[in-house]
């Protein structure tokens, strides 16, 4: 699937029962009354998403966005990315021009010059500077924890709560496996994604994994990301993310 706020769709449908996304589509997808809950977490990757600007771009700073046209997947993880770099900047969010786009679209539209900037995620990060050279505006850096979480559909995980205790080894084991094999890992991902191995293998080799339990940090976390978007009018109602959390540790 291109990105989590798709993934979550198809929990909803029943399609699938586990998945793995970003911070915000929970977020988005809890507002909307799908009936999911949190399982776990990755560790922080801030560094793992950022705001790119074509290589002779004039713009220089998150500041320099005012009034121009930024792709994005919206209610992915760069959503929130996007709001608090606008933020820190000294600008509102009504101030810049989102432009809804998944990452393929959005790349053609980067590429093409129909968008200015354009807030996205690795592997497709990393892909896109390597193959147009473009430079990083900001990344989360001292701005966005950047987790990656595991997400089931209540009523699956409610039928077979021994399933996060699977989950939990099965990822601790890929996470040590991905750690000693890390060109591996990229090989056997590089057709399924359409990247180029060498660049997968450079994150793979940097990117923090493992199963980690939803804390009540985590939870304050992304109960932050869930106000903001509230308060933007970007999802139509308030969350509760504890109301998601299936098991607190």
């Amino acid at each position: 699937m291109p990105a989590g706020p798709q993934l979550l769709e198809a929990l909803n449908a029943g399609s699938i029962d586990l998945g793995h996304t970003g911070e915000a589509p929970p977020i988005f997808a809890q507002a909307a009354g799908v009936p999911l809950v949190y399982l776990g977490n990755e560790p922080p990757y801030p560094t793992g998403e950022a705001i790119l600007v074509p290589q002779d771009s004039n713009l220089r700073s998150v500041a320099d966005l005012k009034g121009k046209k930024i792709a994005l997947n919206k209610g992915s993880n760069v959503h929130y990315l996007l709001v608090k770099a606008v933020e820190r900047a000294g600008l509102k969010y009504q101030d810049i021009h989102p432009v809804y786009l998944p990452p393929a679209d959005a790349r053609a539209a980067f590429e093409g010059g129909s968008v200015d900037a354009w807030a996205i995620w690795d592997p497709y990060l990393s892909a896109a500077q390597a193959a147009t050279g473009a430079r990083i505006l900001v990344d989360g850096s001292n701005l966005v924890a950047n987790r990656e979480f595991f997400l089931g559909s209540r009523k699956f995980v409610e039928a077979h709560p021994e399933v996060i205790e699977v989950l939990r080894e099965a990822v601790d084991k890929a996470s040590q496996w991905s750690t000693e094999r890390p060109q591996e890992v990229a090989e056997f991902l590089s057709p399924q994604v359409g990247i180029e191995s060498k660049i997968l293998e450079t994150i793979v080799r940097r990117q923090p994994s493992g199963f980690k339990p939803i804390d009540a940090s985590v939870i304050s976390d992304q109960q932050q990301i869930a106000d903001v978007f509230f308060q933007l009018n970007l999802i139509p109602k308030a969350v509760a993310v504890r109301e998601a959390v299936i098991t607190q540790q």
